[in-house]
């Protein structure tokens, strides 16, 4: 497992913007794939973004708006979102693990093992 400490949230004001970080404590993240799932109360887990060896996935509802970014050196994953909408608000989660993804379209939650503590975006 991967500690993921996820920062960034908060409350921001329709087509508002916000930077979601994610750190992770590993060393590097050569062949990992690390990416973002959001939940809302009473609502199955969704996956947002995910970053994984060159390949990218965005969820259609968020395509445009969001973009999810690695900064390797660092261990840190970002989603950065833009022109918020009430829709996006959720508690967003930090995801990972060691092994690459292949993004067909999906995420597939029951692949990461390694989950961050969440941080609420709230957008009015």
């Amino acid at each position: 497992d991967v500690q993921l400490v996820e920062s960034g949230g908060g409350s921001v004001q329709a087509g508002g913007s916000l930077i979601l970080a994610c750190s992770a404590s590993v060393y590097e993240t050569s062949g990992f794939c690390l990416g973002w799932f959001r939940q809302t109360p009473g609502n199955e887990r969704e996956g947002v973004a995910g970053i994984s060896s060159g390949r990218e996935y965005i969820r259609d509802s968020v395509k445009g708006r969001f973009a999810i970014s690695l900064d390797s050196a660092k261990n840190m994953v970002y989603l950065q979102m833009n022109s918020l909408k009430p829709e996006d608000t959720a508690m967003y989660y930090c995801v990972a693990d060691r092994r690459q993804c292949y993004f067909g379209g999906i995420m597939v939650e029951a692949q990461f093992n390694s989950w961050g503590q969440g941080t609420q975006v709230t957008v009015s």
